[in-house]
């Protein structure tokens, strides 16, 4: 069976090819970087020679691109051995509302939340119909709240919690065998805080732990997957608190993030 991950060539993305690799998993690898997903390939393929692993670069900040990896996934593998699809490309912009830019902000809509959407119907659409799969959104703690400062990056990702939230009862009512989960970790040591142009201090967790905590969660069916017990916590705390409450929070959590 095949594994499709977006955003494969770093951070979660790669743990998650890599660890759906080590469960027996033969892999389709996109994000825009051609290269870097061709030296993912190699690596696997040297620890897992086995494996079957095709590249298809694709920028999922359009909506052609999204619809093209859908149609050469399929075209590729055959619907009948897609198994599992990873919607982990994301990205984000720091800033206050009325400072940063607004094509980086689109940018970044399209890829967190209408790529998100895109691929998450189409896929589990010819899943159902194949009576089985596993849908990941990968989604944050920043999903369950408000971000002050990094107003579009929160409110994209509570726009993937709650997607996946409904379709997963949906499903559930339905009685389907497709699962369908989100992943929702809070800080992770990867690239994606110097792209957005933040600053993190404090213990994050490892890319290789989300993704595994993500991965086997979505395989028992689970609907939401957070990440350590300090980040369960957190979103437990932000609930009791209240929105007004846990916004203001966030403003001067978030904002030291920028090295004010």
């Amino acid at each position: 069976m095949y594994a499709l991950v977006t955003g494969a060539s770093a951070g979660i993305g790669t743990q998650i090819a890599r660890y759906l690799a080590q469960l027996g998993y033969d892999l389709v690898l996109t994000a825009r970087s051609e290269d870097r997903l061709k030296k993912l390939r190699r690596r696997i393929r040297h620890q897992w020679p086995e494996r079957n692993i095709l590249v298809i670069p694709a920028d999922l900040t359009r909506r052609d691109e999204c619809l093209r990896l859908y149609r050469e996934t399929i075209e590729k593998v055959g619907a009948e051995n897609l198994d599992f699809v990873a919607n982990n490309a994301g990205m984000g912009v720091y800033g206050r509302f009325l400072e940063t830019d607004l094509d980086r902000e689109l940018a970044l809509i399209d890829l967190n939340v209408t790529s998100v959407h895109i691929l998450s119907k189409l896929f589990l659409k010819t899943m159902t119909e194949n009576g089985h799969g596993v849908l990941l959104n990968v989604g944050s703690c920043a999903g369950f709240t408000s971000g002050p400062t990094f107003s579009s990056y929160y409110a994209s990702k509570n726009y993937v919690v709650r997607l996946t939230e409904a379709i997963h009862e949906e499903l559930r009512r339905a009685k389907s065998p497709v699962k369908v989960c989100c992943l929702c970790p809070g800080p992770v040591a990867t690239s994606f805080n110097d792209n957005a142009g933040v600053k993190v201090s404090g213990r994050q967790i490892s890319a290789a732990q989300a993704a595994q905590e993500g991965v086997d969660g979505a395989l028992k069916g689970k609907m939401l997957v957070i990440p350590g017990l300090k980040m369960k916590l957190v979103v437990l705390g932000s609930h009791l608190l209240g929105e007004h409450l846990s916004t203001r929070l966030n403003y001067a959590i978030q904002v030291k993030k920028g090295g004010e």
